[in-house]
């Protein structure tokens, strides 16, 4: 996590939806092929979540984020045998990793045409790539921080920060003659707690997406954006008698084996 320069991470906020953003991981989990020797590496494992499961594949774990806060947590699972303070688009791999598994942080950085071919490159033969990325850009809870900051607090947001990923076309062209790519998309239907204060939708964007939205705004403005997507939200995320919501999100994965 982390991987945008802003403030750091809030690893309790992140945790409140903890078995909704898991659930991915586990899915590409078991999706893996086969592996040759050599370490796994959980890249951008913020604070440790899929360490007891990527801990069973039985090989040395490592662990790289940016966020010290994050790796505080993720040490605390004592499932990593080393943790590194690294910006993804920097980090380079001290041995041939059999495995460089990435869940839901590489759409905080960008450059993927020149960071994915460099992550397999630092590959074991054999190896592979495994990644997981939220597709959810386009859905009325993503674009309506974007389209409602733009409205109240014109050029206040700078696009750079905004998380994002290429469409799935141009994924399998970088992918595919790199070694062999499989790729898809699946939709969780999510049912989201009620929460103390405000939709649930909010909370659990809030606390990802929106960072780099509400940041550059003062105190007050940040209540004010905040009310204005709470009155939207409810029309499009309907709450029902005790204030959860039915949340679809989106995910796109890939693996490539070289």
């Amino acid at each position: 996590m982390s991987q945008d320069g802003h403030k750091d991470w809030d690893p309790g906020t992140y945790h409140r939806f903890r078995g909704h953003r898991l659930r991915p991981a586990l899915d590409l989990l078991r999706a893996l092929p086969a592996l040759p020797e050599g370490p796994v590496v959980d890249l951008g494992c913020g604070a440790g979540d899929v360490g007891p499961a990527l801990a069973q594949l039985g090989r040395r774990l490592e662990g790289v984020d940016l966020s010290p806060a994050m790796l505080y947590k993720a040490r605390a699972t004592d499932c990593y045998d080393a943790l590194h303070q690294a910006d993804i688009s920097a980090w380079q791999a001290e041995s041939p990793p059999a495995l460089i598994f990435s869940n839901a942080a590489l759409h905080w950085t960008h450059g993927h045409d020149i960071l994915l071919p460099r992550l397999l490159a630092m590959l074991a033969p054999g190896g592979t790539l495994a990644v997981q990325v939220p597709a959810q850009n386009d859905a009325p809870s993503h674009r309506m921080w974007l389209a409602l900051v733009e409205e109240r607090y014109p050029g206040r947001v700078d696009p750079a920060t905004i998380p994002g990923i290429l469409r799935p076309a141009e994924y399998h062209a970088l992918l595919a003659p790199q070694g062999e790519t499989a790729l898809w998309e699946t939709e969780y239907y999510q049912y989201l707690a009620p929460q103390e204060n405000g939709h649930p939708v909010r909370h659990f964007t809030q606390a990802t997406f929106a960072r780099p939205v509400l940041e550059p705004l003062t105190e007050a403005e940040r209540t004010d954006l905040i009310a204005a997507y709470e009155a939207v939200i409810r029309t499009v995320y309907p709450v029902d008698e005790s204030g959860g919501a039915l949340f679809p999100f989106r995910r796109l994965f890939f693996t490539v084996t070289i």
